[in-house]
């Protein structure tokens, strides 16, 4: 008797949500994948990788690449995240995006809110980015196959990938200059934040975003993504949230922090 396939997969919970939004938030890179416009055949290839504030990824690619002329072919397209870490590859968290890829134009309403939001992650980025022959996409995803280790499969629908927040169009408008005053003004608070959540030692930590949900983070090349305590309501509760977060980290790290 063949095995229905649907029994691999355990029920989406929250804890598997949270998995997939933290591989999507943390990725630095991934493994695209599109059709060939000529042969129809898949074709894969390496990615930058950043998010949008819903956590929709984002890409900046060359015309030049193979997998630009497939975006713009035909805009289906499959995104793999996650680090293999040590050991078993096959043992760590990974996910896979079914997405469709959106080009934005230089006039695009978005394309200044994902271009910053990019570059941040990606500094060196700010090398090639401004070239005409480079183009941001958003990568809208549609569904995700989550695996969390032996045994733990889900499916995961839109809704449960992104982040739905009504503080987020205010959000965007403030975001921008909150990381760069907190990189330029806090670096302290930023690194006693992300050194309590991570539980590393010492590492020169940058913010590279905030969001609804949380903040991102990047040190020794490696992506860190933070929790508030509480989803914001009001963007205006930023500055006390990362007050409060400081507060509590230094307190967890004690008097070598």
């Amino acid at each position: 008797m063949v095995k229905d396939k649907k029994d691999v997969l355990r029920p989406t919970d929250p804890e598997a949500i949270a998995l997939a939004r933290k591989l999507m938030r943390t990725a630095r890179f991934g493994a695209i994948a599109v059709l060939d416009p000529e042969s129809g055949a898949p074709v894969a290839s390496r990615v930058a990788v950043a998010t949008d504030f819903d956590g929709t990824p984002i890409i900046l690619v060359s015309s030049l690449s193979a997998h630009t002329a497939g975006l713009l072919a035909d805009p289906r397209s499959s995104l793999l995240l996650g680090e293999p870490g040590k050991g078993d590859p096959l043992a760590h968290p990974r996910i896979s995006l079914s997405c469709r890829a959106r080009r934005l134009c230089r006039d695009d309403s978005y394309h200044a809110r994902v271009e910053g939001r990019f570059l941040n992650r990606h500094p060196k980025a700010r090398l090639y980015g401004g070239f005409a022959d480079f183009s941001f996409f958003l990568l809208e995803p549609l569904n995700a196959s989550l695996n969390g280790g032996f045994g733990k499969a889900y499916a995961l629908a839109r809704n449960e990938l992104l982040l739905a927040s009504p503080a987020t169009e205010q959000l965007e408008a403030s975001e921008p200059s909150a990381v760069e005053h907190m990189n330029a003004d806090h670096p302290d608070a930023v690194n006693i934040i992300a050194r309590a959540a991570a539980g590393t030692g010492k590492c020169n930590w940058r913010m590279t975003g905030i969001d609804a949900e949380g903040i991102d983070l990047i040190g020794n090349d490696q992506g860190l993504r933070v929790l508030f305590p509480e989803p914001l309501g009001d963007p205006n509760e930023l500055r006390a949230v990362l007050a409060r977060m400081t507060v509590e980290g230094r307190a967890l790290l004690g008097s070598g922090n």
